[in-house]
């Protein structure tokens, strides 16, 4: 299996998990939720949802409107088929999930995964980050060291590129410390939390808190767990991965 068809095998099984789909509009989500897939094409997504299928990790289930399937049958256009998570197939992406090798770290690896970090356990997120930091950091050490051997003998449209890189990775690095950090916090808080003793002798729970000392922001499920949502790239300095992008205007669900 080469490296990108790995990956669209994760971010398939990924998005199944949330709910069942159609080929369209798993083709759909994968634009529009994660910019990685834009270059992928029908033809190289069915091939994949086969090859999950004879694996036991999806089923194949016609439309589940009945009517629908008859109208198609009348316009001479095949019903759509609706793929579906297995239990294995869901056990087999919750072990991709917990995969923290290099391949996690990779650009295009990494941001599928990163798609994915609400249903990643703490600890996975946090050495994927740190890998992903490791082998940036590694990376930048290298441009450098090109940068100072070949100065001389570049022009200044190609010196300006190089630094332009370099700029690229160092930005990247500072969001990953940023997220570094946050999760850490959310740990470490998490764990020096007290219990408060009031709510066990006044038969007073959380209902009656959040009412009172909750302090109201909106919550996504990576900020539940010290993860901060992403910002824009004003904030960032670039568009982090996984970052949604606007949907493809030549998609076109009549063609």
């Amino acid at each position: 299996m080469s490296r990108r068809s790995g990956i669209l095998e994760f971010a398939v099984l990924g998005l199944l998990r949330e709910s069942p789909m159609h080929g369209y509009e798993l083709r759909k989500r994968l634009n529009t939720s994660l910019g990685i897939f834009r270059a992928f094409s029908y033809g190289t997504l069915y091939p994949c949802l086969k090859t999950l299928v004879a694996n036991g990790w999806l089923i194949e289930e016609p439309g589940s409107a009945p009517e629908d399937a008859a109208a198609a049958s009348l316009a001479g256009r095949r019903a759509k088929i609706v793929y579906r998570l297995t239990a294995e197939g869901k056990e087999h992406f919750e072990e991709l999930l917990s995969h923290t090798g290099p391949d996690a770290w990779e650009d295009e690896h990494f941001a599928a995964r990163f798609a994915f970090f609400g249903q990643t356990e703490r600890e996975v997120r946090m050495r994927v980050l740190e890998g992903r930091r490791s082998r940036l950091e590694e990376r930048l050490e290298k441009m450098r060291a090109s940068l100072v051997r070949t100065r001389e003998r570049l022009d200044d449209y190609t010196l300006e590129l190089q630094r332009h890189g370099m700029e690229s990775v160092e930005r990247e690095v500072r969001w990953l410390n940023e997220l570094i950090e946050s999760e850490r916090v959310g740990r470490d808080q998490r764990r020096s939390a007290p219990e408060n003793p009031a709510e066990h002798s006044t038969g007073r729970g959380a209902g009656h808190n959040a009412g009172h000392n909750e302090t109201p922001h909106d919550e996504t499920p990576g900020e539940a767990d010290g993860l901060p949502r992403l910002r824009d790239t004003a904030s960032t300095g670039g568009t982090p991965p996984g970052r949604p992008v606007p949907p493809d205007p030549s998609d076109d669900p009549a063609k």
